[in-house]
């Protein structure tokens, strides 16, 4: 027996160190295994973490590069002091009064001889808000001897853009929106402004109605022939003076009109800081009151003295 016995016991521990040397095989691999994949998950997260720090890095770049700055005002006002002959010639057959304010007009209506004096331009102030109907009853109505009183150098006008109904739109803020895309025209194209302020206020929604979209803001701004229509177009959609336009419309709110007593409380016009208080939609009654402020502007500038000529006649002093 011992002899069969023997020489197996060598055998059963050649089977054992096999069997402890697989294992250990099996185990290393096993680790380098985990190790892998541990180290795989570790790349995958620092990736996620890396990927998740550019985007944050993308949008923080991307926002900061979106112009949330004033547009092209003066005063929180939208100058126009030009009007293209195309779009002037788009108002010559409106309605409206055919007077129009110059001071030589004025002054032929007086008894007083004529002084020689420098033309001074009124200045027409007009706070709109692109979903009030009181704001497109006076532009519809005046535009005709507004855009002419200009082209005339008889008066300069600025628009105030102020957001006073935003909560009349069912959420959508069109008020706000819409002010802001028309300092968007004023900012990028300019000339195309007192047009596109026109169109804006002539598809004035109703009032508790969605108003325009973006979208179709920006169908009226090509629609007039703005220059740089990508652009204003873009800086519809990205809302980007819509800022400004909540700033300027607490600034009108919070304080008089500069150099008068005026505080809003709605759209408002106003002519040499003079509030017009007559009837929006009646242009004769309006033409009138510009009349009369540009004949006291016209007798109170400076008269500049004229040395007199040999054949005049001394004018007696009272």
């Amino acid at each position: 027996m011992s002899s069969d016995e023997t020489p197996q016991v060598p055998a059963r521990r050649d089977r054992r160190e096999a069997v402890r040397e697989k294992a250990a095989a099996v185990q290393a691999r096993q680790r380098r295994g985990r190790a892998a994949r541990l180290i795989g998950g570790g790349i995958v997260v620092t990736a996620l973490v890396v990927g998740a720090g550019v985007a944050v890095a993308w949008t923080l770049a991307d926002s900061a590069s979106t112009p949330q700055l004033s547009p092209s005002v003066q005063d929180d006002g939208i100058m126009v002091d030009q009007i293209p002959a195309s779009v002037l010639s788009s108002f010559s057959s409106g309605g409206g009064a055919d007077t129009v304010p110059t001071p030589s007009a004025a002054a032929t209506e007086a008894a007083a001889p004529e002084p020689t004096r420098t033309q001074v331009p009124l200045q027409i102030e007009i706070y709109v808000d692109y979903l009030s109907q009181t704001s497109a009853d006076f532009q519809l109505t005046n535009a005709k001897q507004l855009s002419e009183w200009v082209s005339q150098g008889a008066a300069t006008i600025s628009y105030h853009p102020v957001a006073l109904l935003t909560g009349k739109s069912n959420g959508t803020k069109y008020s706000l929106r819409a002010a802001g895309a028309a300092a968007c025209v004023a900012t990028y194209a300019p000339e195309s402004f007192f047009q596109f302020n026109h169109n804006l206020l002539e598809q004035r929604p109703d009032l508790d109605t969605d108003g325009l979209s973006d979208e179709d803001i920006a169908v009226l701004a090509r629609a007039v022939g703005v220059t740089n229509p990508k652009q204003v177009e873009r800086c519809i959609s990205n809302g980007n003076f819509v800022p400004w336009v909540q700033k300027a419309t607490a600034r009108a709110l919070a304080e008089p009109i500069d150099g008068t007593d005026t505080v809003l409380a709605g759209p408002t016009v106003l002519v040499n800081g003079t509030p017009y208080v007559g009837e929006v939609s009646d242009a004769k009654e309006f033409a009138q009151f510009v009349l009369t402020l540009a004949s006291d502007a016209y007798y109170s500038s400076p008269t500049p003295s004229a040395s007199p000529s040999a054949s005049s006649t001394p004018t007696p002093s009272p």
